[in-house]
């Protein structure tokens, strides 16, 4: 019998549902309140075959967690992957990777996913199959240069900053209305303010601000100015790619972007505001705390654990189901053919 399940907050990702859950009858449903009440939901769900619920990110109405833990209905969240596509999200490009968590989004620090949860009990030193295909991926991650989105221009950076003649210090820019960041770190804190803690902890460096290509693309809107501290750092105003320019520094300072994980697996100190997946194992300078996250982890076990073992992979041209390894391949085809036109 297929089994029955309903998406809240899918509407952009609707086509791709059904190749995402394959064996599944799937209803996607709007996520304004109104119009989820005004056509039955949630009571609806109470009729059999009850079905899973799954939503996107937090663009859901907070009853409706509510609604499923009162009435057992089974509840996961989902959200993009950490190999995404070569375009971006904004752009409607489709994520090759879905991470699917029943307790919360994997970058809520308040409380603990599933994927914490694997991080904090799971043996990675009993499983070495595991550690050696992580090691695998990592290797082909780094050496083709592959990133969460592929869509930045190669550039040698020394011709956009001039040479390299002392510290460099990369500030990585995020979208600061993302809910990344408003689950994430436990005091309000923008881009603006990372550059100026680079700045006062390093004063004899070269402190790089790289906005986040959303904004750079004009995709989505910033709360900050970057030229209101274009006088204390070189601004990166063209979307380079992240490893080009995580090739040049040397230390990494973030509130809670990936790029911060993509620069610890190059052995690059990094430095979060805020709490990632990726912080309170003792790979990152962390200036928020969590006593959840108690054991001391390496970057290769928090990357089995996030990449392989949390996250779901699928082929970005035809939807189907596949593993981190083809991804990789096909997304370097995609850029590769994006460069070429």
């Amino acid at each position: 019998m297929l089994r029955q399940a309903v998406f809240f907050g899918f509407e952009p990702w609707k086509e791709y549902i059904p190749r995402w859950f394959p064996g599944t009858i799937c209803k996607v449903v709007t996520r304004n309140p109104k119009l989820m009440l005004r056509r039955g939901w949630p009571l609806r769900l109470l009729l059999p075959p009850r079905p899973a619920v799954f939503v996107w990110g937090f663009k859901h109405p907070a009853f409706l967690r509510r609604f499923c833990r009162l009435f057992h209905i089974p509840f996961y969240y989902v959200e993009d992957g950490f190999v995404r596509s070569v375009s971006l999200g904004t752009m409607r490009a489709a994520p090759a990777s879905l991470i699917i968590d029943a307790r919360t989004v994997h970058y809520d620090a308040r409380n603990p996913s599933d994927l914490e949860r694997t991080l904090q009990t799971y043996d990675f030193g009993a499983d070495p199959a595991l550690m050696e295909r992580a090691d695998r991926c990592i290797g082909m991650l780094l050496d083709l240069r592959v990133s969460k989105y592929n869509l930045g221009r190669r550039v040698d950076v020394d011709t956009l900053l001039g040479p390299k003649t002392r510290k460099r210090v990369l500030v990585v820019g995020q979208v600061e209305t993302d809910a990344a960041i408003a689950h994430g770190c436990d005091r309000p804190f923008n881009n603006n303010d990372l550059v100026r803690l680079a700045v006062a902890e390093n004063p004899d460096a070269q402190v790089i601000y790289k906005p986040h290509p959303e904004i750079l693309h004009g995709t989505r809107a910033g709360l900050t100015d970057p030229a209101d501290v274009s006088h204390v750092c070189d601004i990166l105003d063209k979307d380079v790619t992240p490893a080009d320019v995580l090739d040049t520094a040397d230390h990494v300072y973030t509130i809670t972007s990936l790029m911060g994980f993509e620069a610890v697996l190059r052995g690059i100190p990094v430095t979060c505001i805020g709490l990632p997946f990726y912080a309170g194992w003792g790979v990152t300078d962390d200036r928020q705390t969590s006593a959840r996250r108690t054991r001391r982890l390496s970057a290769r076990e928090i990357f089995a654990a996030a990449y392989l073992m949390h996250s779901q992979y699928y082929d970005p041209e035809t939807g189907q189901p596949t593993d981190l390894e083809t991804v990789i391949c096909r997304l370097i085809q995609m850029r590769n053919r994006g460069a070429e036109t």
